[in-house]
């Protein structure tokens, strides 16, 4: 990112570039960025924006060839074109005779770095990779967005901002401003102002059904259940969600066993460490044969769904049913 900032700031640009990475807030940002600094917005002549794997890349070889209309470049942006994991080869061997006046911008979510065209861009341009942010860098930002508007917010409700609505910049910066006109005659943001229009994400309404089911609350784990199929989650996505839960908390207590502290155990498990407390605490509910089994009755239910031998929404209601009873067969089997 600092390159890029550099080239920028500089007005020296490369002729091919590259962002890539899971954050996607982040990576748009840069790409527009970047494109504002390459082109006038206005001049639509020498600007081409092309989306999706149905881009045939002789197209883009000849318009990258055509010369620039009364200007110095001509700026070709390639989104999400897939190229970096197949089919890229024809681009790949075409950069090293790239037209002078022409600059390529690929933005991509997923590469192989083992493909030809990342070796190819490597080679000829710069690369930038937009990784998920870490808990420090996502309060700082949260704090100058709040400041920027003259709103505090204290240490424990920020825990609690990210923990409901999690940590794409996407969706904060939405969460954010939503605060920001709910609080609008306010100096601070508390706890209840986030629960008062901040969204909460699918992977807290399954942790929080999980917690269900460790308290053997058949009832409300159903519940919270039937909620997320009234929100239209699908339930085959319900279901690798809790297979996903079942795995962390499986992770986290082992992890436990070992002694390891919770930043380590956030490093090796993906966890924010602000959270890894809640993890071990829903952890220490479940046995470890229990949660092994579990995973494996979460692979069976999704097979089961896909070769029809079972609805998937009562394949889910059943793994549900059978974790959150009292007294369920499995439990009693792995004692």
């Amino acid at each position: 990112m600092q390159g890029l900032l550099q080239d920028i700031k500089k007005n020296e640009f490369g002729q091919i570039y590259l962002l890539f990475g899971e954050e996607a807030y982040l990576r748009k940002q840069y790409r527009d960025r970047l494109r504002q600094a390459l082109i006038p917005k206005e001049d639509t002549m020498n600007c081409h924006y092309f989306e999706g794997k149905h881009i045939q890349p002789g197209e883009i070889i000849d318009l990258a060839e055509t010369l620039p209309f009364f200007a110095g470049r001509r700026v070709i942006l390639l989104e999400d074109t897939g190229w970096f994991q197949k089919g890229g080869e024809q681009i790949a061997e075409y950069l090293g005779e790239l037209c002078e006046t022409t600059c390529i911008l690929f933005v991509e979510e997923q590469i192989d770095k083992r493909s030809k065209l990342y070796k190819a861009v490597k080679k000829y341009g710069r690369i930038a990779e937009f990784k998920e942010q870490d808990e420090t860098t996502l309060k700082k930002w949260i704090f100058g967005l709040l400041q920027k508007e003259k709103k505090q917010i204290t240490t424990s409700t920020m825990n609690y901002l990210l923990e409901r609505v999690g940590t794409d910049m996407s969706v904060i910066k939405i969460e954010v401003e939503k605060l920001l006109c709910y609080c609008m005659d306010k100096e601070e943001v508390t706890v209840q102002d986030v629960d008062a229009v901040c969204t909460r994400r699918i992977q807290n309404q399954i942790f929080d059904m999980m917690n269900s089911i460790a308290a053997r609350e058949q009832k409300k784990a159903l519940k919270l259940y039937y909620d997320l199929l009234t929100l239209k989650e699908p339930p085959m996505r319900i279901l690798a969600l809790l297979g996903r839960q079942f795995n962390l908390l499986l992770q986290v207590k082992e992890l436990r066993k070992k002694g390891y502290p919770a930043s380590v155990m956030a490093k090796k498990t993906g966890l924010h460490e602000f959270v890894v407390g809640k993890y071990i605490k829903q952890a220490e509910k479940f046995k470890t044969a229990e949660l092994r089994q579990a995973l494996e009755d979460c692979v069976q239910a999704d097979e089961q769904v896909k070769k029809g031998i079972i609805n998937d929404r009562l394949s889910v209601e059943l793994l549900i049913c059978n974790y959150s009873a009292k007294q369920s067969i499995s439990m009693e089997e792995i004692g």
